[in-house]
């Protein structure tokens, strides 16, 4: 039976969790804090056993002020470990500012807002020849995407015109994640096939709510978080052909559109 160990079951985790489960493997999870499903992050034996026999790891930890905690504490474990695949869920915010034009894994990285980041993202490359790293954009799905924030009165309009973002649904990340399992270790951006102005994404799901658009504001009337505000300092639009080549992945929402109206289906 495959046996699939991941630190840090998040929302992509637990997505990728479920589906692997569904298909019969083992699954072992870390949290910081232990429950019926999951172990302690730093119940060292445990985790280290686990290690020791998981066939498969995967990380979806982002870094700690500037350290990688899982690196930290079990990278020379997961280096030796007997593991066919490792993987690290990175971000494309490892490529910085771009003014909107488009980057793939051979583009600079280290560059932008997220040098943490970009470190972590260049130590688990270094762990292992085989290593597998995906740099995903913002991320979506049911419960977490533009249909949540219209409904909660969370969602702006930032004149902005010529910001681009790419986005990709949880789901096509599960995919990407699994058709790895049978490809080449290496760098994959994760996206899907429209980068656009989030604004769309915003409009689009108004529309589908049948609720009015909300008034289009400058960054400062917006008042945004600065965790929010830092989401409009980069543009950039991310091309995710090598997965599409060497994993024979392609989004099966390959835009925005078919994407919420996913979502939407499943009253996220």
């Amino acid at each position: 039976m495959p046996h699939l160990l991941i630190f840090g079951l998040g929302y992509t985790a637990s997505r990728l969790a479920d589906r692997l489960r569904s298909d019969g493997w083992r699954i072992t999870a870390t949290r910081r804090h232990a429950d019926a499903d999951t172990l302690a992050f730093d119940d060292d034996p445990s985790v280290r056993a686990a290690i020791a026999s998981a066939t498969h790891i995967l990380s979806s930890v982002p870094p700690a002020g500037d350290a990688d905690p899982v690196l930290a504490r079990y990278g020379t474990g997961i280096a030796a470990a007997p593991a066919r695949w490792i993987g690290y869920l990175s971000s494309t915010g490892v490529y910085g500012d771009t003014r909107g034009a488009w980057v793939d894994e051979a583009s600079p990285v280290g560059t932008g807002r997220r040098t943490a980041r970009a470190q972590a993202d260049q130590a688990w490359g270094a762990l292992r020849p085989d290593m597998r790293r995906f740099r995903l954009p913002g991320i979506y799905g049911p419960g977490r995407s533009a249909l949540d924030r219209v409904r909660t009165g969370k969602a702006h309009r930032i004149d902005l015109p010529d910001q681009i973002f790419s986005r990709i649904h949880v789901d096509d990340i599960v995919a990407g994640i699994k058709a790895s399992f049978d490809g080449p270790p290496g760098i994959y951006n994760l996206a899907d096939d429209l980068p656009c102005a989030q604004n769309r994404v915003i409009e689009a799901a108004c529309d589908m709510l049948g609720m009015a658009h909300p008034p289009l504001l400058t960054l400062e009337q917006a008042a945004l978080s600065p965790m929010a505000l830092a989401f409009y300092a980069e543009n950039r639009r991310i091309a995710n052909g090598r997965a599409k080549r060497l994993l024979g992945w392609s989004p099966r929402y390959p835009t925005y559109v078919q994407g919420l109206a996913a979502c939407d289906s499943t009253g996220a």
